[in-house]
């Protein structure tokens, strides 16, 4: 292949990229339905620089802190806390950088304006041509900047895959990247995963470029060709500043998210096989480096200690953490989080994880719909067959004839199973499974899924292979994308509910769930939430709480009270049916709502779906809690060409294509009437 073919080649993959990427950034009209991103940005609104410089590392005062919400903060359109400590569990990084980009776009947005078509989305919405809340902007510009960041993700796969195997491997492999439905779906949200994964690969990338570059150097060493102390001292030159490249990324990456912490491991192997006997001087540079990275980077992780909340004890594998007052909001959010997803600490939203099994159910979900099922069983063959080629071809290089894959030294492919391995060991064995945990490995999968597919020896199978997985995953990542061409269910709701329902009514929702209507402009007049009471049914109720019968009349009581309700999504009646034994009262409840028993008919149904040629591709919400859906749901289903591809995460479908039903209670049955439909 040619150089300039495959400059072409690459600019068409990454225009396709980030086309796919940032068509529907305005997938919720900057409603916030992404809660982890509402709070990210809840709190981005608060980071100014600050009048006293003084006080820019005070943490109590400085607005810079994500710990602490700064006196005398305040943000248009939204009601922000002041002088109080707040959780946030999330990187740093992430969270300056997109408010870096969003004050770069309020300084030059408006010269550039009348540079572009009004009605541009990057106009209206990137420049803030509509003049939108601070709250609405900075959603918009840290949304596109998640697909920009992505993207680049796409570009240095291409040249890993370029350095590790040969050009065509980079390309293919970027290819896949940039049609993988999860990794779209993920650019949409301002939230830390795109960013960790694009820190993570580009470290492993310079970590590799170093282990090349120093075998490489030996290899002319040891077939006699003259080293010159110019070009010595050269080699030696481009290894350091690899290997600081990489020390850097490992610190902006665990400034991302905590858990690229195990980073450490390819980082300090890249350090021993380049640095001979001064490996230990090495290292300990490598690690100050990325220390004080992660300190310029993540300042109140450090300076943070002012929080002071005793957590419970809890155990990572073996080890007990006691019960401690941390004083460090950063490492007491990282134990609390680390609580949470090993299923320690009972919070309810975690509890759809039970009964789903360790490394499949992550597995099982890149087939159905984070990669779909041909690119899926390519990247995990790929996984497999990589680890047996490094572990075959240890002592000697790895060849491959057929294709030209010429690997010159083992450890520059082990250096990425030292990450892929035991993230996904930890990982795979977490209680709660959200799909985007996967993200950091996803493009290396795409790495081994191209060069196993283009290792196959017969040209027409390799080309044949090559060509239906490309083309199917890129026909869904259109369907996908066209999803966002369709109106959000959650907006298309709220719009019904004031066309359709009076104000002063009470509306129904259920807790860890949204509520409708939504805040928003209806045919030019704002429309407010407030128009309407709202009360919550806690079927699912708080951390460590199960069913009980004062909790079931409550939610009676306020059933029989209500006018409407909402079921928004998923979160609740995927969960408590499922669990028998832990609500044997309230996993009754959805079957008697869908059945019509309670009184309350469905009179608003709509959601939306990936769609192409016509076919809609399902997520089937009801089969796993072994529930029956209200005929609507069914009509609707059934309107148009269905595909149903199984059971999805929440998380995959709860933010931008829920389904929506309304309630309205046309048999007004008492509480007393309902709870004899209850079985004891």
């Amino acid at each position: 292949m040619k150089s300039w073919q495959e400059k072409v080649l690459l600019v068409i993959i990454l225009l396709t990229a980030v086309s796919l990427r940032l068509t529907g950034i305005d997938w919720d009209d900057y409603q916030h339905y992404h809660p982890d991103e509402r709070y990210i940005t809840w709190v981005a609104t608060t980071i100014e620089f600050p009048a006293d410089w003084r006080t820019a590392l005070t943490p109590p005062q400085s607005t810079f802190n994500p710990f602490y919400w700064p006196p005398d903060a305040a943000s248009e359109g939204i009601v922000v806390r002041q002088d109080e400590h707040r959780d946030f569990a999330y990187g740093h990084v992430p969270l300056y950088l997109g408010v870096a980009a969003t004050r770069l776009m309020e300084r030059v947005g408006p010269a550039l304006i009348g540079f572009f078509p009004a009605d541009w989305l990057f106009t209206r919405d990137l420049l803030n041509g509509m003049g939108a809340i601070e709250f609405r902007h900075l959603t918009a510009v840290s949304r596109a900047l998640t697909a920009l960041f992505d993207t680049a993700t796409i570009l240095l796969v291409c040249l890993l895959g370029k350095r590790l195997y040969n050009t065509p491997v980079g390309l293919l492999a970027a290819a896949f990247l940039a049609v993988n439905v999860m990794h779209i779906q993920l650019a949409h949200f301002f939230i830390s995963d795109p960013y960790l994964t694009f820190f993570v690969v580009a470290a492993l990338f310079f970590m590799v470029s170093g282990v090349r570059w120093q075998v490489a150097s030996e290899e002319n060493t040891d077939n006699g060709t003259r080293v010159t102390h110019h070009a010595s001292h050269i080699t030696s030159h481009r290894l350091r500043i690899y290997l600081l490249l990489a020390a850097i990324c490992v610190g902006l990456a665990v400034g991302s998210k905590f858990t690229a912490v195990l980073l450490l491991l390819p980082l300090a192997l890249t350090v021993y096989v380049t640095s001979g006997d001064k490996w230990v001087r090495g290292l300990v540079t490598a690690v100050c480096v990325t220390a004080l990275t992660f300190f310029l980077t993540n300042p109140f992780a450090v300076l943070g200690l002012t929080c002071s909340v005793v957590t419970s004890a809890s155990s990572i594998g073996p080890f007990t953490i006691p019960a401690l007052d941390w004083r460090s909001c950063y490492l007491q959010d990282i134990v609390t989080q680390g609580a949470m997803v090993r299923g320690s600490s009972d919070i309810a939203f975690a509890r759809q994880y039970s009964g789903t099994w360790a490394y499949l159910y992550f597995v099982e979900m890149q087939l159905r719909w984070g990669m779909g099922p041909l690119l899926g069983l390519a990247a995990s063959a790929g996984l497999v067959w990589e680890i047996w080629r490094v572990a075959k071809n240890w002592q000697q290089p790895l060849t491959i004839s057929a294709t030209n894959l010429n690997l010159q030294s083992p450890i520059s492919n082990f250096l990425l199973l030292s990450w892929i391995i035991p993230y996904f060991l930890l990982t795979g064995s977490f209680h709660v499974k959200f799909m985007r945990y996967l993200q950091p490995i996803t493009p290396f999968l795409m790495l081994y899924a191209a060069a196993l597919l283009l290792s196959i020896r017969w040209r027409w199978v390799r080309w044949g292979a090559v060509t239906a997985v490309l083309l199917t995953t890129t026909l869904y990542a259109l369907s996908f994308v066209n999803m966002y061409r369709q109106p959000h269910p959650w907006l298309a709701g709220s719009a019904w509910v004031y066309e359709n329902i009076p104000p002063g009514a009470l509306i129904l929702s259920e807790q860890w769930d949204d509520a409708l209507p939504s805040t928003m402009l209806l045919d030019g007049v704002p429309r407010l939430r407030s128009e309407y009471r709202n009360e919550e049914l806690t079927w699912l109720t708080g951390a460590d709480e199960a069913d009980d019968e004062a909790k079931l009349e409550r939610n009676l009581a306020r059933l029989a009270a209500g006018d409407y309700l909402t079921i928004m999504s998923n979160r609740v009646y995927g969960v408590a049916p499922r669990l028998n034994g832990r609500y044997p009262l309230s996993g009754q409840y959805h079957q008697l709502l869908f059945d019509g028993s309670l009184g309350y008919e469905p009179v608003y149904v709509t959601t939306r779906m990936p769609t192409l040629f016509g076919i809609r591709l399902y997520a089937d919400r009801f089969s796993w809690p072994g529930l029956t859906p209200p005929d609507e749901v069914e009509t609707l289903l059934v309107a148009h060409p269905t595909l149903n591809l199984g059971r999805a995460d929440e998380s995959f479908t709860v933010y931008d294509q829920p389904l929506l039903i309304i309630f309205q209670n046309t048999g007004h049955l008492t509480a007393e009437e309902m709870r004899e439909l209850f079985t004891p």
